[in-house]
């Protein structure tokens, strides 16, 4: 899962042929900056996207956080950032990058975009503010492939788990349970014998809230 975005290891380097747009891409707080230095930026630019491209994620961060500090980086740089930081376990910072970015990447690839919910979704429950993961989890089902679906279902039950919503976090797993299953089968047994449980548990929990639902609504009916 983490090279979900990386799998197609072009679409950075993509990007590398528009450094020559850098102006566009970077829009800088001191429009009298000399030229030198502008292209020397351009060029620490290009060599951040060689390091993201290559998933060198340290080293992309330190190129970026130099450039963050002295110009407005576009929304997809501030992705890229989020992701950095995410990759480097600073969940906090990898939400305050990726919050800002991803709303303004609507019309970006569908597979890039599920990439940058799905490094959301996993500092926001690294984060335990599991409320938080569940839409950008579904968001980004929305929009993955269906050989990643299982991911983001096993994940939300989990969330729905710990958030003591049994029945969700049962059709969650169920869902994973399916999609492992059927995109991905043989590849995780242990995961699915841990799934497999996970049912098998919440099964009692299920039943006894219907039942409990159930009860009050013949209340309610006399």
């Amino acid at each position: 899962m983490q090279n979900l975005l990386y799998k197609s290891k072009g679409l950075a380097m993509r990007w590398l042929t528009l450094i020559a747009f850098v102006f566009v891409c970077l829009l800088t707080h001191a429009q009298s900056a000399p030229t030198h230095n502008k292209q020397k930026d351009a060029e620490l630019l290009g060599k951040a996207l060689e390091y993201f491209s290559s998933q060198k994620y340290h080293e992309c961060l330190l190129i970026l956080q130099g450039l963050d500090k002295q110009y407005r980086l576009n929304p997809r740089y501030k992705a890229y950032l989020g992701v950095c930081y995410y990759y480097e376990w600073d969940y906090e910072n990898a939400v305050k990058h990726l919050t800002v970015a991803i709303p303004k990447l609507v019309n970006f690839a569908p597979h890039e975009r599920s990439f940058y919910y799905w490094a959301l979704a996993e500092s926001y429950f690294n984060l335990r503010h599991y409320e938080k993961a569940v839409p950008c989890y579904q968001d980004m089902l929305k929009l993955c492939y269906e050989k990643e679906r299982a991911e983001a279902y096993y994940r939300l039950g989990f969330c729905f788990l710990f958030g003591e919503d049994w029945a969700d976090a049962w059709s969650n797993f169920y869902e994973a349970q399916n999609c492992f299953r059927k995109y991905r089968p043989g590849e995780e047994p242990a995961r699915m014998a841990q799934i497999g449980n996970m049912l098998k548990a919440l099964n009692g929990k299920v039943a006894g809230e219907a039942l409990v639902h159930i009860g009050i609504n013949k209340a309610k009916g006399k």
